[in-house]
């Protein structure tokens, strides 16, 4: 991955603001995968989430804790299709590997480090993915990247 998916996570514009319902999107091959969440986060917000606020009302007056929420949501209806209705892998991040390598390997700092997380309940993924939401929307996060291979594994290599 170059730098630019190595900089990709999952950044809402400010809270109640405009385009508060909105993910910013940078440049690059990132772009469609974000495309693909905010998809489900727009219909999150418009059809799913119970609010009193006319449609457009919805999109605009969305805070914080909203929009954390609709990425959970968003990220886990996505894992779970992925993963046929019957499962869904999620990929964190855990603390540095002091382990060397085999030999021929050079040790990139990042897949080493990767911890995979499997839930047979998609109540279950989504709480726990809104639980450690801030591994994907927080800068230097690799978000996007980790929520591409939790796609992957979801799907699982065979599929």
């Amino acid at each position: 991955f170059g730098w630019e998916w190595a900089a990709a996570n999952f950044s809402f514009h400010p809270a109640h603001s405009n385009l508060a319902y909105a993910l910013q999107a940078g440049k690059g091959g990132t772009r469609a995968i974000l495309a693909a969440v905010q998809a489900h986060i727009i219909t999150y917000l418009l059809f799913t989430r119970d609010t009193e606020c006319t449609h457009l009302e919805r999109l605009c007056r969305v805070g914080r804790r909203e929009q954390g929420q609709a990425l959970a949501t968003a990220l886990a209806e996505t894992l779970w299709a992925a993963g046929g209705g019957d499962r869904a892998v999620v990929c964190l991040v855990t603390a540095p590997v002091t382990a060397t390598p085999p030999e021929g390997f050079r040790a990139c700092s990042f897949t080493e480090r990767i911890r995979l997380f499997e839930f047979s309940e998609k109540a279950a993924a989504q709480e726990f993915i809104s639980d450690h939401i801030n591994c994907f929307e927080g800068e230097g996060s690799h978000g996007v990247i980790l929520f591409l291979f939790s796609l992957l594994f979801s799907r699982t290599l065979e599929r």
